[in-house]
């Protein structure tokens, strides 16, 4: 408080609302940031059950194969073939030797769909092609 000539009080303050403003909209692009980054993990794959399954995590450049219950092989949200499938991974494979895969494959789906994909991601460079599964309750 600073005292002025006629005895009345004035309050000094710093003025909080820009750095209020500027928290709420740094929090909002994480938190759009981030949505966009589980759209797939969040599509309607039931995971198989297994005693030793890692947690489910989004690495950084890792490609996310979804294999539906009919077999149907989907990125991004969008269905691909196996030649669309080998090249795409080839691309990213050659672009980036560490890459990493992410099969997801629906419970009820045929193993046959699975095991496809895992080959085509070996064929296409990638040394490792991890499977997704959920632990035991």
């Amino acid at each position: 408080m600073i005292l002025v000539k006629d005895s009345a009080t004035v309050d000094v303050g710093v003025d909080l609302t820009p750095v209020i403003d500027m928290v709420f909209l740094l929090l909002i692009f994480f938190l759009a940031a981030t949505t966009f980054q589980q759209t797939e993990r969040e599509m309607k794959i039931a995971l198989p059950a297994a005693a030793a399954s890692g947690p489910i995590s989004a690495a950084l450049r890792e490609i996310v194969i979804n294999i539906d219950a009919q077999g149907q092989t989907i990125i991004a949200g969008r269905v691909i073939d196996a030649s669309e499938l080998a090249g795409m991974i080839r691309a990213a494979a050659s672009a980036n030797p560490g890459q990493k895969v992410s099969v997801r494959g629906d419970r009820s789906a045929a193993y046959e769909h699975i095991a496809r994909t895992l080959d085509i991601c070996k064929g296409a460079g990638v040394n490792e092609p991890y499977l997704e599964t959920i632990p035991l309750r």
